[in-house]
């Protein structure tokens, strides 16, 4: 992917290989019905989205995997779940080649607006 300043998702979606866009339309889809606050936006040079002002959560398509980042620390079964899919620190790619993991995508994004909401309570206290 040579472009960067994209707009827009869309923009960014059409930008990435083509084998990817049905997987990130899905995970922009979740993300949506999970955080429908939630603004989209580009950071990064990836798809955002943002929930009170903060990056809530980034994806990215690859030639061969999505990336959705970053991950949330969760309970035990939880990071069992993350760790098969686990990349550098607070990363999870899912291989194109394997089914993708919409359950654990709803987890990881259901987190995030968990701990974006506690630090929202805490900065007005």
């Amino acid at each position: 992917m040579a472009k960067t300043n994209f707009q827009s998702i869309d923009e960014y979606i059409a930008a990435c290989p083509e084998e990817t866009h049905e997987w990130l339309q899905t995970i922009r889809a979740e993300i949506k019905k999970i955080a429908p606050d939630a603004k989209e936006k580009i950071s990064y040079q990836i798809a955002c989205f943002e929930l009170n002002g903060r990056n809530l959560v980034h994806f990215a398509g690859w030639k061969k995997h999505v990336s959705l980042y970053p991950v949330p620390a969760g309970s035990e079964a939880f990071e069992k779940s993350v760790a098969k899919y686990a990349d550098v620190k607070g990363t999870v790619k899912f291989p194109l080649d394997e089914p993708l993991p919409l359950k654990l995508i709803q987890q990881i994004v259901k987190y995030r607006v968990a701990d974006n909401l506690k630090n929202e309570k805490l900065k007005s206290t």
